[in-house]
């Protein structure tokens, strides 16, 4: 069966399936972490039907981010996801189900299981680039705003004289994950676009923080250079 016939199979399914209101974690999302996923992928031997299908129920089962079992979500994703395929997608080979778990299972954060295969290491990347770039910006504000925490703390943007806590303050997320995120891509691939699009999150702090003292035209070259040179010293 064409990879595309899948793709229609699984989105009909979660559209007439599957509410929930965390707009960060929708289909919409699924189908960006698959398509970025085709372009990691894009010169490997991996299972395009393994990829896809993790990429599409990664986040079936999605717990808020203050959640206190929040670690175990993807765990009970993988479970889901292979309840569903056995239930109404009885043609889907078995064969790849241990496969699929592994990678819903590994592509959590929190989770912090190590992928094993070429498929899981490439649905990690994927879905933690979209904690990145343009995309990445909005969606942090989006859950922080979900969440009720304030943007940031207008006194010290930056923690430069405080501790960090991205459990308060949206913006302190960048540096307590988001900028660490690089280092952590399993893919030579993934590496790129994540220093990249990380970079884009340095500049939007550089250009706040200018703001924050009244220079709405300028940016903050120091912030530039601080968190260029702690991204790239590994």
């Amino acid at each position: 069966m064409p990879i595309a016939h899948w793709q229609a199979r699984f989105e009909e399914y979660l559209q007439h399936n599957w509410l929930q209101d965390d707009k960060a974690h929708d289909v919409a999302h699924f189908r960006r972490v698959w398509k970025t996923s085709q372009q990691i992928m894009a010169t490997t031997e991996a299972d395009r039907l393994v990829v896809l299908t993790a990429c599409y129920f990664h986040d079936i089962v999605n717990l808020p981010k203050n959640h206190p079992e929040r670690h175990l979500a993807s765990t009970q994703a993988a479970q889901e996801t292979l309840r569903i395929l056995d239930t109404t997608f009885p043609d889907f080979p078995h064969h790849l189900y241990d496969a699929v778990a592994h990678a819903v299972r590994a592509h959590s954060f929190s989770a912090g299981i190590a992928p094993q295969t070429l498929e899981a290491k490439i649905v990690q990347d994927a879905d933690r680039l979209e904690s990145l770039g343009a995309i990445g910006l909005a969606r942090v504000f989006y859950t922080s705003g979900a969440l009720g925490r304030p943007l940031f703390d207008s006194e010290d943007p930056l923690a430069i004289r405080r501790e960090l806590d991205d459990a308060t303050y949206a913006l302190d997320h960048f540096q307590k994950k988001l900028l660490k995120l690089p280092e952590t891509m399993q893919t030579e691939a993934g590496r790129e676009l994540a220093r990249y699009n990380a970079d884009f999150l340095v500049s939007y702090m550089a250009k706040l923080c200018a703001e924050l003292k009244g220079d709405y035209c300028g940016i903050e070259q120091e912030v530039m250079q601080q968190f260029s040179s702690q991204k790239h010293s590994s």
